[in-house]
């Protein structure tokens, strides 16, 4: 059976949830050993290297790809703001919480979607945000009633939240900008111009690194970071976003803090408290709400 277009958009965001949760229990284990400018820029140069062989062999770049290249320099810095708050969080927050974080991007990107893209939130979608948004801020003051009306958040959760501001503009500004092209090579100039202006600034970073020096548990997380939660994630939402409103494309970012749980496990942590788990089902909830067809 051939999948719809629609629906090779709902699979990607999927392995998108998976991919990109990964990304935080092992973020945290690297975050701390390298600038995160710098750990950033040779994700995303990695991460170019890769996907630069796969377009070679596939879909090709063409004349027409690479016109008003101001595009990719646009969504490059976009979404390398939130890729260097991230880890830049990470060194504090646990993952867990920035993951619980990461899921009121919805919310963020239905307001830009509507603002560059006039997508309009019905009020069953908007439900379904507020749900997983509630979800959400339960995970990250930990249960806790008490440190909700105290406002009592780490700086690092602080950091993250502003990060996420820039991943839920990207998502509809990949609709907005991409004039036909290939998600595969609109995701490789993305990086490659990510990865121009992140080598820009943190170059003498760059330079400082004793890299013979660092820990096999960086470049496991470094080289999964890079094909796994950038090259791979990249085209999973640069696809998806083609073919789904953005409110939507984010949705699955409900599944992370649950994938986060079980990659934590698999890394030997135990099973957080159930008053957490509830803002982890609330965003489960979310999820199912925002695919219904309402």
């Amino acid at each position: 059976m051939t999948l719809s277009p629609y629906m090779r958009g709902h699979l990607a965001m999927l392995a998108f949830s998976l991919l990109v949760a990964g990304s935080f229990p092992l973020g945290v284990r690297i975050a701390n050993f390298i600038d995160p400018v710098a750990l950033t820029a040779a994700r995303f140069w990695i991460a170019s290297a890769i996907l630069g062989a796969i377009v070679l062999a596939g879909p090709k770049l063409t004349r027409s790809d690479i016109k008003a290249p101001w595009r990719y320099f646009a969504l490059g810095g976009v979404f390398s703001i939130y890729f260097v708050l991230m880890f830049q969080a990470l060194k504090t927050a646990p993952s867990i919480s920035t993951a619980a974080i990461f899921t009121l991007t919805p919310i963020m990107s239905a307001g830009f979607g509507w603002l560059l893209l006039r997508q309009v939130t019905t009020r069953w979608m908007a439900l379904a945000l507020t749900v997983g948004g509630l979800g959400a801020v339960w995970v990250v003051f930990r249960g806790d009633i008490g440190a909700i009306l105290r406002f009592d958040v780490g700086r690092g959760e602080i950091i993250f939240f502003v990060g996420c501001f820039a991943h839920a503009l990207y998502t509809p500004m990949v609709r907005l900008l991409n004039r036909g092209e290939h998600p595969a090579v609109f995701t490789l100039g993305t990086l490659i111009a990510g990865g121009f202006i992140l080598t820009a600034l943190s170059y003498r970073a760059l330079l400082a690194v004793d890299w013979a020096a660092l820990p096999v548990i960086f470049w496991i997380g470094l080289t999964y970071l890079s094909l796994c939660a950038t090259a791979a994630s990249f085209f999973c939402v640069q696809y998806a976003t083609l073919h789904l409103p953005s409110a939507k494309v984010m949705a699955y970012t409900y599944l992370i803090p649950s994938w986060v749980i079980i990659w934590e496990m698999a890394f030997g942590s135990n099973l957080p408290p159930l008053v957490i788990l509830l803002g982890v089902a609330a965003t489960i909830v979310a999820l199912w709400m925002l695919l219904a067809d309402r």
